[in-house]
């Protein structure tokens, strides 16, 4: 795959281009979801351009849990085609991007009194296997306690009867974001982050683009387009009321809590779905150094754009990980990070947070914004494949304009360059790590890298081998941030240590290390002073608190 300047260092050129073209489409977010409509519309030949007002990925998009699951919960509310179709959906996307959706092996213990009985989880896992279409290993097994104990020996002996297992991926989901973008740019998609929609343009009464200002550089400026879709998560209501379109049903936001401990304090084998005593269903998932837990699902009316864990939350998941693993006891010391992000579900009357449905629902304002919400990650290609067949109709029916069929379904995302199934990706790891251990690096960072830039690995290599600090992480952590520069887009520090590679949540303590070389380098490469400079280093030190300090002085 042709590697493709990316890069806010010729954000003028970006701007022109978006100033002076009339696009097919302007997609409004982001997220995955807005991702997924400008690949998918891109990869159509249609002229589309993407306009998210922070990062990339800032919102819900870079703070879920990051699974490509199919829902099993979804089957205990008989939503059977949501099953269905996010289960066939892992499959696919795991195809894309086999260095970045990953196989998760998934142990659901059956306890006594708990969510889930023997010979209905059973049935259940079973409908499930069929209704995804698993085949093969990944297929459902039914275990008893023993067996169960022996896969994952921190359950609780006393109350366990056994287990169903069974096949989920886990995900970065920033990064799926930011590849599904890059992609896009194979086929002439137009995407800028740091660029606020303020108004929609109007020609008959019909939306025909958007007015945006720049965020980094003050100017306004207008986006002609023929249609304009909605992607914007939480803040789909907002543009919907800027349209004065904001009739019918409207979004339900809830949030969701994650917790990140080190993987000595909770040495979970796999990953473990497990019962809460109020009734709720929590994960526990190994990734690299830590295991995160969550999530939570509480109504959310607040500020869309602070969104914190706060104390109650913390213990919450706490008691549910201390009552499923009994011989662990965290603490809220032991916490390391933590993250909170927003779901943006389709309010119904009567429902609380947990019974809302997952599904996707568009609305079509009479001036003819397309507002797309709800969904899961999961099912972002097929949620932007609807959105995108609607806009090829009115192309061709208004305008004459053909488009081709969809096809994101065989479009390997960047990074993927000749993986047909993870074996190949493992291969390519212990490729890397022949590579960098001669350097004085571990396998945990061969495993890194790969798992979140796959192919793209070597010219983050390439770039560290020209870099001449003596301390190796250092010139890592240089080498991938100038890449993000490079070919992702990367406006801020906080672009990089959270979003473009995960290190607020998973490693926090290495930004702490990294944290002032980086801002160095940041200096050299954008050319700004000293109060920039200083104004980063102080949004990152309240970031690295935010995530981290659960001290009651803050609270």
């Amino acid at each position: 795959m042709t590697k493709i300047k990316f890069s806010n260092l010729e954000r003028e050129k970006t701007v022109k281009k978006l100033n002076e073209t009339e696009f097919d489409l302007v997609v409004i977010g982001g997220g995955i979801t807005g991702a997924g409509i400008l690949l998918d519309a891109a990869s159509r030949g249609m002229k589309v351009a993407l306009i998210e007002k922070n990062d990339f990925a800032s919102g819900t998009s870079s703070k879920s849990t990051k699974l490509i699951h199919g829902g099993l919960r979804y089957l205990k509310q008989f939503d059977f085609w949501l099953v269905k179709e996010v289960g066939s959906e892992r499959a696919i996307v795991h195809k894309l991007a086999p260095h970045l959706v990953i196989p998760e092996k998934m142990l659901l213990p059956l306890i006594e009194h708990g969510s889930y009985g023997k010979w209905l989880t059973s049935i259940g896992l079973k409908v499930y296997d069929i209704l995804a279409q698993v085949e093969g290993d990944d297929q459902r097994r039914m275990l008893d306690k023993k067996e169960a104990l022996q896969l994952e020996p921190l359950l609780p002996k006393k109350i366990l009867k056994g287990a169903g297992y069974y096949a989920e991926y886990r995900t970065d989901d920033a990064r799926l974001t930011i590849e599904n973008i890059k992609t896009a740019l194979q086929y002439e998609g137009v995407p800028i982050n740091y660029t606020k929609v303020v108004d929609f343009l109007y020609q008959d009464e019909q939306v025909k683009g958007v007015k945006v200002e720049d965020i980094i550089t003050g100017k306004v400026y207008e986006i002609k387009s023929k249609y304009v879709v909605n992607a914007a998560g939480p803040w789909v209501d907002e543009l919907r009321e800027i349209n004065h379109s904001k009739k019918g049903k409207k979004l339900h936001l809830t949030k969701g809590v994650h917790l990140v401990f080190p993987h000595e304090k909770l040495p979970v084998k796999q990953s473990v779905y497990f019962d809460v005593p109020d009734g709720r269903m929590i994960f526990a998932i190994p990734r690299g150094k830590v295991t995160y837990v969550g999530t939570t699902d509480t109504n959310y009316y607040d500020n869309k754009d602070q969104i914190q864990v706060d104390l109650a939350d913390a213990i919450y998941l706490i008691s549910a990980v201390n009552n499923m693993f009994p011989s662990i006891n965290l603490e809220m010391e032991d916490i390391v990070s933590t993250w909170a992000g927003l779901r943006p579900l389709i309010h119904e009357e009567g429902k609380s947070a947990s019974e809302l449905s997952r599904k996707d629902e568009m609305f079509k304002s009479e001036t003819g914004l397309i507002s797309i919400a709800g969904g899961k990650l999961t099912g972002y290609r097929k949620m932007a494949e609807r959105v995108v067949n609607r806009v090829a109709k009115k192309l061709e029916k208004y305008y004459g304009i053909e488009t081709k069929k969809n096809y994101t379904d065989e479009t390997p995302l960047c990074g993927n360059e000749g993986f047909k199934k993870y074996k190949d990706v493992e291969d390519y790891i212990e490729e890397v790590f022949l590579r960098i251990k001669r350097e004085g690096f571990k396998e945990y960072d061969a495993w890194f890298l790969v798992s979140a830039y796959g192919h793209q690995t070597t010219t983050i290599l390439e770039i560290y081998e020209i870099l001449k600090d003596e301390d190796i992480y250092i010139r890592m952590a240089k080498a991938e941030f100038l890449f993000g520069v490079d070919y992702e887009m990367v406006q801020t520090p906080m672009d990089f240590f959270i979003r473009r590679t995960g290190r607020m949540y998973f490693d926090i303590n290495s930004i702490r290390d990294l944290l002032e070389p980086i801002l160095k380098e940041y200096q050299s490469v954008f050319k700004v002073d000293d109060a920039t400079i200083q104004r980063y280093r102080d949004v990152m030190h309240n970031e690295i608190e935010k995530h981290s300090d659960f001290s009651f002085d803050r609270m």
